[in-house]
């Protein structure tokens, strides 16, 4: 559980962000900052020149507020007495085009300045050379441009206090023999760091990587015997979902900024408030400033009209990855151009309290739905059960996959690999296993009498061979499953669905399977009908939905349970199925 900030003097919470940004006021908290170590700093970052901007300005001519009010929280938070940081991590998230990379090299340049532990280490890690050597091309350029800095050469050859390297990557201090470097994303090669200051670059690149977390382990454990140091992620929001260790981080930094969890980081995050979100309120170029500080400085209004107005004629992807990249927008329920009505309502149908034996207790009636089964997709199973009181219809989901979808899928390892470490995805070796859970828990619901006479479980009758030999071996026969028509003849249950979802009347429990399959699904219209499909080939799974409307569609027929079986038949089925 998330530890209660106490209101300490370094809490890094900002419970009223939202005003903060709805008002253009910092998103930085007061703190009891040690001014000296704050200005010190803040002048050798105003300082230096900016490399790449015609006329080579200081940074103090060219930076906003905003950043000089983060520089010194990082700086600023650093005791010189007991060479204690207060706060180790920092975590900005911001559009791209607002100086993230010439921020982050003045201030991985400045750390390294006022180190005065010898032979430190500071390194500028990233998903990929490339992107790392974005910041680091930008702290040699600061360097050359300083006299003082890189001597009359530039390079640190005839003097100066940095001598850089340009072939090895790297930027020495000439008189502590502290390092600047890029440390590739290999876990293996992040292993046994003890760098100091480490800067991450787009984040949410490098921690949707398989090895993400043991490489954060590996960065934190070096600041432990680094007290002076800190580990500052500065990124875009992701292209996708947010998933794996990115997701985990940005959790963490959300609930940190909204003071629901006391950690000694600061979180900067401009981003809309989640209501404006849902309601689309990015789409007016009005409320873009909000999440883009240097709106009009580094970042030109004019080019993202543009940008904005392609993406809009290009699809819903496109503009998916216009929002996250330039506005922050969170890709998943927050885009709903082209996707499922159903989407809109999803989140505010859940109930805390829907769980499978939840659904079995309080049911008079249970149909299911299934969907899919191929070695690289998800093999989707649905129930919808008819509340016996209320009659509300309330929907529990579980998907099995072959695990060679992992190797196949890489892209979507991490969200799979969260699916399954939450319950909702059982990963087998073969799919013949996951025909005999689906077909043990159809018999059970059998057993207790909550499936009709008939027709209890629909699906694509395309490929369904072994699921109906795994019901027949615990004695369901033909008449309790049904072929549902797939395609456009689901478009009733597509249509219907989200009136339900939106007045009540179908309820989940809030499965972040389900959560992320919603998020997939597209609807498509055509001439004569309305079909729905994947938000991206291959990756984006939504079986479990498709299972679901296929439950859907049979419910619709308003079905009656068969007559409930002797109590000691279904114990003793029970002890022969054990």
């Amino acid at each position: 559980m998330a530890a209660q900030v106490e209101g300490g003097a370094w809490s890094t919470a900002v419970p009223d962000w939202e005003e903060r940004l709805l008002e253009g006021r910092s998103l930085v908290p007061d703190l009891p900052l040690f001014e000296a170590s704050a200005e010190k700093a803040l002048r050798i970052f105003k300082r230096l020149k900016v490399p790449d901007l015609y006329g080579t300005p200081t940074y103090g001519e060219v930076c906003e507020e905003w950043v000089f009010d983060f520089v010194r929280a990082v700086f600023g938070s650093y005791d010189p007495e007991t060479r204690k940081r207060m706060i180790s991590e920092f975590f900005l998230l911001i559009p791209k085009k607002n100086g993230k990379s010439a921020i982050a090299a003045a201030i991985i340049v400045t750390a390294a300045i006022l180190n005065d532990r010898p032979e430190n280490e500071l390194i500028l890690i990233a998903p990929t050379q490339k992107i790392a050597g974005i910041a680091f091309k930008q702290a040699m350029g600061i360097i050359k441009l300083d006299p003082v800095l890189g001597g009359p050469d530039g390079f640190g050859r005839e003097g100066g206090i940095f001598k850089t390297d340009k072939n090895k990557h790297e930027i020495t201090h000439q008189v502590t023999g502290a390092v600047i470097r890029i440390l590739s994303a290999d876990g293996d090669v992040v292993t046994g760091s003890k760098a100091a200051f480490i800067l991450v670059d787009e984040s949410h690149v490098l921690l949707a990587k398989a090895k993400a977390a043991d490489i954060m382990i590996e960065l934190r454990g070096g600041l432990a015997s680094r007290p002076e140091g800190f580990l500052l992620q500065i990124t875009t929001q992701s292209k996708d979902r947010p998933t794996g260790e990115f997701e985990k981080q940005l959790n963490t930094a959300r609930a940190v900024r909204d003071g629901t969890l006391d950690q000694p980081l600061l979180a900067v995050l401009y981003e809309l408030p989640q209501a404006m979100a849902e309601k689309e309120a990015w789409r007016d170029p009005a409320t873009w400033g909000l999440v883009n500080p240097n709106l009009g400085v580094s970042v030109d209004e004019g080019f993202l009209l543009n940008a904005f107005r392609k993406a809009e004629d290009e699809g819903i992807e496109a503009v998916a990855k216009f929002a996250s990249q330039h506005l922050n927008v969170q890709v998943g329920l927050g885009l709903k151009s082209g996707r499922w009505l159903g989407a809109d309502y999803w989140l505010g149908a859940k109930r805390e309290e829907i769980t499978l034996e939840h659904i079995l207790e309080t049911s008079e009636v249970l149909v299911g739905g299934l969907d899919g089964g191929g070695l690289d997709d998800l093999l989707g199973f649905a129930l919808i059960g008819r509340h016996a009181k209320t009659k509300r219809w309330q929907a529990w989901a579980r998907a099995w996959a072959d695990r060679a979808v992992l190797g196949l899928r890489p892209k979507i390892k991490p969200e799979l690999e969260e699916l399954e470490a939450s319950g909702d995805l059982i990963l087998v070796d073969s799919l013949e296993d996951a025909n005999l859970e689906i077909a043990a828990l159809c018999r059970r619901i059998y057993d207790l009498g909550l499936f009709p006479e008939k027709a209890g479980l629909g699906f694509d009758a395309y490929g369904v061979s072994a699921i109906l030999d795994a019901l027949e071996a615990e004695g369901l026969d033909g008449e309790h499953v049904v072929a549902v028509g797939q395609g456009y003849k689901l478009k009733g249950a597509i249509q219907s669905a989200p009136v339900m979802l939106k007045n009540g009347r179908l309820v989940h429990g809030g499965q972040r399977l389900m959560t992320w399959c919603v998020g997939n699904a597209r609807v498509r219209a055509t001439t004569a009908a309305v079909m729905m499909d994947k938000s991206e080939a291959g990756s984006a799974k939504i079986d479990p939905v498709i299972a679901l409307l296929n439950a859907f569609q049979l419910m619709a027929m308003h079905p009656q349970a068969a007559p409930r079986r002797d109590l000691s038949d279904v114990i003793n089925n029970m002890v022969v199925h054990a």
